[in-house]
């Protein structure tokens, strides 16, 4: 089968996988523009640290105190369709016991005919919030990345939740993909950060071939663009880092740039204090 069939696992976790919220918020957007019902939830003794995750208590409308615990669970649309149909994973990334994690889920994948794995991802990088919001769309499946024209990563280091649940899917022979959103590191204040999920269904769009409403995201991220420019003018160093950050994008994007000009580029714009261990970009942006 080529690409990731008609019924694709969409995933996103909060905590780590989730800079800006852009990932969760992806998911919770999918989940309140279509209709689902759970299918299946872990049982949170056996995964989650409740000193590190608590359960929140809230009041319902009829004035009652309801706990609840630290989940995740898998959705499935009300309606049936002909179409590349969307499900969904969402939650709280575990604490412990990663594989059976993602083995219960797996299962319940197999056991539904799950045809494609896609994990959301957002991670902080040293990009500028004025450009368009990059997407590293990836996949370790030699088919898929010929398929959609996706990138193999080269990332090696620590792996969140995710990685592990499209590793696991993979090894079952559900096809996996991955998509991670760059999320300007200085914006952490201006949470969430709507510009980089609708990049995020964007590109889900573009790969699973389902069609997804937007709704106001446009408009979210045009206020949310508009609150930095805003919090930036009045800080000349910021103004000033923010432009060292758009040339090296641009620099980037630029259809006749050598490697040679990318490269003095890069090393011009660690002279000027893109030092790693400053607290300032400098990093390479990880590919999971």
């Amino acid at each position: 089968m080529d690409g990731l069939g008609r019924k694709v696992l969409v995933a996103a976790f909060d905590g780590w996988n989730d800079a800006g919220e852009a990932a969760s918020a992806a998911i919770a957007h999918l989940r309140a523009t279509g209709e689902y019902e759970p299918v299946f939830s872990v049982d949170p003794e056996l995964y989650f640290d409740y000193q590190y995750t608590r359960p929140q208590v809230s009041v319902d409308a009829d004035g009652k105190r309801i706990l609840s615990w630290p989940e995740a669970t898998l959705l499935r649309p009300v309606t049936a369709s002909r179409d590349t149909q969307l499900w969904l994973l969402t939650g709280v990334e575990p604490a412990r016991a990663w594989q059976a994690f993602a083995s219960e889920f797996v299962d319940v994948a197999l056991r539904e005919d799950i045809t494609g794995f896609v994990a959301l991802g957002s991670m902080m990088s040293d990009v500028p919030h004025t450009r368009p919001i990059s997407v590293f769309a990836g996949s370790d499946s030699e088919q898929i990345r010929s398929a959609l024209e996706l990138e193999r990563s080269t990332y090696e280091g620590p792996v969140g939740i995710l990685s592990v649940l499209a590793h696991a899917a993979d090894a079952a022979g559900i096809p996996a993909a991955s998509l991670w959103a760059s999320v300007p590191h200085y914006v952490a204040g201006h949470t969430p950060s709507p510009k980089a999920t609708l990049a995020l269904l964007d590109r889900l769009e573009d790969i699973t071939g389902s069609p997804v409403a937007r709704g106001d995201l446009s408009t979210d991220a045009a206020a949310w663009e508009a609150s930095i420019d805003a919090a930036a003018a009045d800080d000349e160093e910021m103004t000033e880092y923010i432009r060292q950050l758009e040339r090296t994008r641009d620099t980037w994007d630029s259809p006749e740039a050598s490697g040679d000009a990318i490269a003095q580029e890069f090393e011009r714009y660690l002279r000027r204090g893109g030092d790693p261990g400053s607290g300032k970009p400098g990093r390479d942006d990880p590919r999971r």
